[in-house]
């Protein structure tokens, strides 16, 4: 870790609230409330957004222009040529990126019949290419529950099918090495009642370790909840992954059933064991759907947006996505009032990016792209590359922490969240009204640390994997 700076721990809220700007039209936009994937496709530094079913190319943060038609996709460079390709899982197809003018079409091999409602990239076997999980659902009307699925990457130069499972019924699945292992694991969100799984590559066998480290989420009485997204992130600035876990959660005659909670990573000396801290101010909605983290304010604290299934639920109830601003030491505040996201339709589109490359993180959500105009603390962001042979180029997985006094910021790069959503691959940290030099110790998938120091604020830092 990092040595400590000399510097008092300032993460108050660098503004009242954040203030999101509605710009679809203004930007040329149409996307649907279909899923969302931030990523640069042609290298331009100018993070494009996928949604709708559409590529929208962004042009230097002043319009968006419409592409080719892929579906709903999760992005990493899977044959390391330096330009980032698409899985759609809507479609079950990959599209490779030709130089970042052109998508074309990859043969997969076969594969069962699924559906599936999400997907993330990530390394598994740290062979320096990016493999595939894919989240395998249902078809409640006949009762069948379809296949999860990994696809291995064969050095970019196709995919092996090596693993499936048929009994639960993911939504969401999202990838952290949260053990610092050198290995992602995927955490997937569950529906019917049925526990959420944080599946391991042990060897050369998959192993789920939900129960082990306590992330099942659920509550007394019940074996797991109706999980549709969950994201990972640092929520308490102590260095580890923590999960949010997210439960539509209906009421009914064994009390209610399992809520969305808080889920803190205890570190090494506890094993990586999680502690179940329950809401931590997430107020109950009954039909929650994706979350995303992001620091909306530059305060230096991950905030949660939380979108929602239905306008109106049980009991004539209406339900709205909610922006949960973080207060510190897991209490999260609503602050959805006054912030431009008021009264949102259900979606399960969340995604946030720095699409205008101005130090404030965007929101796709609800079939929107809303600009953030209150975010006006210090900030610096982060861009990775791997160098195609021990690091995919993506950089998925890779891992960036910021110590600033007592507290250590952590964001990583990953390539799935929520249900089946995508945040910027460019890696942003809020440093409220601290405006000094700061050090940057990046830890890359396999494992190799690398610190840079006295590094500028306010700025974008590209950072290259050293050879």
């Amino acid at each position: 870790m990092l040595a400590l700076l000399a510097l008092p721990a300032l993460f108050q809220a660098a503004s009242s609230g954040p203030k999101f700007l509605d710009v679809t039209a203004a930007m040329g936009l149409a996307i649907g409330s279909d899923n969302a994937c931030w990523v640069d496709i042609d290298n331009d530094g100018w993070t494009d957004l996928i949604a709708g079913g559409y590529v929208w190319r962004n042009d230097h943060g002043k319009r968006f222009e419409r592409r080719e038609e892929v579906g709903s996709v999760v992005a990493a460079d899977f044959d390391n040529d330096g330009f980032v390709d698409l899985f759609s899982f809507s479609r079950m197809k990959l599209y490779h990126n030709v130089g970042g003018k052109k998508f074309e079409e990859v043969p997969l091999p076969p594969l069962p019949p699924t559906v599936t409602r999400g997907a993330c990239w990530a390394d598994f076997d740290g062979d320096g290419f990016v493999d595939l999980f894919i989240g395998g659902y249902e078809d409640w009307d006949r009762d069948i529950t379809y296949p999860s699925m990994v696809l291995m990457n064969q050095k970019g130069k196709g995919f092996k099918l090596s693993w499936t499972q048929s009994t639960y019924r993911a939504r969401g699945v999202t990838a952290c090495d949260f053990n610092r292992s050198g290995r992602a694991s995927v955490y997937s969100s569950n529906y019917r009642l049925q526990p959420n799984n944080l599946y391991s590559l042990l060897g050369d066998k998959w192993a789920d370790r939900a129960g082990e480290l306590n992330v099942i989420a659920t509550s007394p009485g019940f074996d797991g909840g109706h999980s549709i997204g969950a994201c990972w992130g640092d929520f308490d600035n102590c260095g580890e992954f923590d999960l949010f876990a997210g439960n539509f959660a209906h009421r009914d005659d064994r009390g209610d059933q399992p809520k969305s909670r808080f889920l803190r990573n205890m570190g090494a000396k506890a094993g990586y064991k999680f502690e179940d801290l329950g809401t931590c101010g997430v107020f109950y909605q009954e039909s929650y759907a994706s979350p995303a983290a992001g620091d909306v304010c530059n305060s230096g604290r991950l905030d949660l947006f939380f979108t929602t299934v239905y306008g109106i639920a049980s009991f004539k109830t209406p339900n709205f996505p909610v922006l949960y601003r973080n207060g510190g030491k897991f209490k999260f505040l609503d602050g959805t009032p006054g912030s431009g996201l008021e009264k949102l339709t259900p979606t399960y589109q969340a995604a946030f990016a720095d699409f205008e490359n101005n130090g404030s993180l965007g929101l796709a959500t609800a079939g929107k792209l809303f600009a953030n105009r209150g975010a006006t603390g210090n900030w610096i962001e982060v861009r990775l590359k791997g160098d195609g042979v021990k690091v995919n180029r993506s950089a998925i997985g890779a891992q960036v922490r910021l110590k600033l006094g007592k507290e250590t910021l952590s964001r990583q790069v990953e390539a799935g969240t929520g249900e089946g959503n995508q945040n910027d691959l460019k890696l942003h940290f809020g440093l409220g009204s601290y405006g000094g030099h700061v050090n940057l110790e990046v830890t890359w998938p396999n494992g190799k640390k690398q610190v840079l120091h006295h590094i500028h604020t306010k700025g974008i830092v590209d950072i290259v994997y050293p050879q």
